[in-house]
């Protein structure tokens, strides 16, 4: 299970304690989410600079958490601590054997938080946002035909019965294995779509931050736009009257002076508001684009629940038919004592003929 779930990320630290989950009624309260100690790890996915805490119990993800420059780590006592999630609404305890390896885990904790900080500032600056597509293999398909090994006829009915139900045994082994196989891949499939749909989730939030500054500063420039042209027309219009009646007015060249560098300073500050709603319009061209990608990458993430719905839809009929077999192995015993007991009083009773007989023989 986990070649396969972790062949795009990398292990960081691992440590043992015991995993619990604040009470979502009281927020008081803990809840133990392992009945043992359990391994939790740090995990760095380089496809998107991403660190998680996750720690897994059998075949189900106890810790799915990622990490992000504002959580903090808190060590309330010798040997446990805790952090929140926003992101699965909840707060996580760990619970260690010793204050050293809490101490080891809150350092590394701040290490990869300080990580985190760097890689999001660094993608902020690029301004990239990156899906990467899940590859998750289809599980091999139960077959209906398969072949029972030759049954063998020795005593009768009631061998026969025998060997079958020694044939269903086999049978529902490696029925067993299949089903076994079926839910690792699907707790696989359940813990990746987690994943991209939080991965998604903060894209989707980026996106529309950014369209909503963008509309709202395009549109405050567009208004101080319109009022500096109407003031370079108004005081265009006044130049162009002072000039027509300069002899009857005699305006001072001061005056010229000042409406000439404010008409100037006016001009320029209308071509820098052009240039800044240029820019403004070819970034909100490049968020359409990643729009267009957060659309293609949710068709994806629902492609791949349909998938994992498929996948448990098979793991439903193989639970049928593996309750079938042992309907039927159940009832092949039965049938198996049932004879075994009739041979029994048969051979009793050719017991007791063979003695009659005997006493016969000897009078």
């Amino acid at each position: 299970m986990y070649p396969q779930h972790r062949e795009r990320e990398q292990p960081i630290f691992s440590a043992r304690a015991h995993v619990f989950q604040i009470d979502p009624a009281t927020k008081r309260n803990w809840i133990p989410a392992s009945k043992h100690a359990v391994t939790v790890s740090f995990f760095y996915d380089a496809n998107r600079s991403v660190y998680r805490i996750i720690s897994v119990g059998g075949t189900k993800a106890i810790i799915n958490s990622t990490i992000t420059p504002n959580m903090t780590f808190t060590k309330t006592s010798q040997k446990f601590g805790q952090w929140a999630d926003s992101r699965a609404n909840t707060v996580y305890g760990l619970g260690f054997a010793t204050e050293q390896q809490l101490q080891q885990f809150s350092e590394r904790f701040n290490e990869v938080k300080e990580a985190a900080r760097l890689a999001r500032e660094k993608s902020q600056e690029k301004f990239e946002l990156t899906n990467p597509a899940l590859n998750i293999a289809a599980p091999q398909e139960l077959s209906e035909d398969r072949q029972s090994p030759p049954l063998l006829c020795v005593n009768g009915p009631g061998e026969d019965k025998l060997f079958r139900s020694q044939s269903a045994d086999i049978e529902l082994s490696s029925e067993k294995e299949r089903i076994k196989k079926m839910l690792s891949e699907g707790s696989i499939c359940e813990m990746n779509l987690e994943a991209e749909l939080f991965t998604l989730q903060d894209s989707n939030a980026k996106l529309v931050a950014a369209l909503q500054e963008a509309n709202a500063n395009v549109e405050q420039w567009k208004k101080q736009l319109a009022a500096y042209q109407e003031e370079t027309d108004r005081l265009r219009d006044k130049v162009a009257e002072l000039e027509v009646h300069g002899t009857r007015q005699c305006p001072s060249d001061m005056v010229k002076d000042e409406l000439t560098q404010s008409l100037e300073e006016l001009e320029a500050l209308l071509k820098a508001k052009d240039e800044e709603i240029h820019v403004l319009q070819a970034k909100k061209s490049d968020l359409h684009e990643l729009e267009q990608e957060r659309e293609e990458a949710m068709h994806r993430l629902q492609e791949l629940e349909r998938r994992n719905g498929e996948l448990e839809q098979r793991v439903q009929n193989a639970e049928q038919t593996l309750a079938s077999s042992r309907e039927e192995r159940d009832l092949a015993k039965r049938e198996v004592h049932r004879v075994v007991d009739i041979l029994d009083v048969k051979i009793f009773d050719l017991n007791d003929l063979r003695q009659s007989l005997a006493k016969l023989i000897d009078k």
